[in-house]
């Protein structure tokens, strides 16, 4: 199932792709009413299955064509992030053998975690302010797992049983700012550097998430390309390692590294960051495009 989060009267609201529409599912049930079907999309991780159940079992029963008051069109939509308030975004850096090559960095024994917070949350086609203070803004698509249980001392086993769904994600990262001190958390915790969607899709569709192919376009070039295969660390091993010393709630959100094709893995000459104008288009298969503007802040 693909789920997205759009803007409507200033708040998020929870819609679901049929075809090539999204159903508002708020506006559905308005028309159609059910008792307990979650309308915001934290209120459905958190609901866990018997939440995902009732609202597979409503959408099938409504009509859905494109006439209905309750079917939108993708492209006239304010797309908000598609998961609105994770109590963790945690990211895993160097996870990707070519991407560590290109930057001459041995690859980690274990996994490298820094995070993120909500305020760099954003949603597609979303406008993305280039800050003032940095010249070295960098793109990284990366997937991004949303968990859907509450995870501690899980095994790699059973770790993928905890996971809700995944989504296409942009770890945007100032790469001057990121590299200042040891820490990179002010290169990477800029206002809207944590673009995701434009859906969450549901592990069911997912399948394999260790098997996708993804890649950057920028201004129209494909920058990277590449496929979750060559991660160091696959999914399973990521979300059992972070259990062992935090507990994953619903709704949390790992970004599990970028591939190769950044620009800080070009020769120092050759490296041309991201611009005010500039349009980036990030793309997981199966979990659908990412796109957005930077603007003047």
């Amino acid at each position: 199932m693909k789920l997205a989060t759009f803007i409507k009267d200033n708040r998020p609201s929870l819609g679901v792709k049929v075809g090539e529409e999204i159903i508002d599912v708020e506006s559905a049930l308005s028309i159609q009413p059910m008792k307990n079907v979650p309308t915001e999309v934290m209120d459905l991780i958190r609901g866990g299955d018997e939440s995902l159940s009732m609202l597979r079992s409503y959408i099938s029963n409504l009509d859905t064509g494109s006439d209905s008051p309750y079917v939108l069109n993708e492209k006239e939509l304010d797309w908000g992030p598609c998961v609105t308030r994770p109590s963790k975004i945690i990211c895993v850096g160097l996870n990707y053998r070519k991407h560590a090559d290109e930057t001459n960095t041995a690859y980690p024994e274990t996994p490298i975690l820094f995070n993120k917070f909500n305020n760099t949350l954003t949603g597609n086609l979303c406008d993305i302010a280039v800050p003032k203070e940095t010249e070295q803004l960098d793109y990284e698509v990366e997937l991004g797992i949303v968990i859907g249980k509450s995870a501690k001392y899980v095994s790699k086993e059973e770790a993928l049983d905890y996971v809700y769904g995944c989504c296409t994600a942009n770890d945007l990262s100032a790469r001057d700012l990121q590299f200042r001190t040891n820490q990179w958390l002010l290169g990477k915790s800029c206002d809207g550097f944590s673009p995701i969607g434009p859906y969450l899709v549901t592990m069911d569709d997912v399948g394999n998430p260790n098997n996708l192919s993804l890649k950057t376009v920028v201004n129209g070039e494909v920058r990277q390309n590449s496929n979750t295969s060559d991660m160091i660390f696959y999914c399973d091993e990521i979300v059992s390692y972070i259990s062992q010393y935090m507990t994953l709630n619903p709704g949390d959100i790992i970004l599990t590294g970028t591939p190769e094709g950044v620009v800080l893995g070009l020769p120092k000459e050759e490296r041309v960051y991201l611009q005010p104008g500039d349009e980036v288009t990030v793309e997981i298969e199966k979990l659908g495009e990412l796109t957005n503007k930077f603007v003047v802040e």
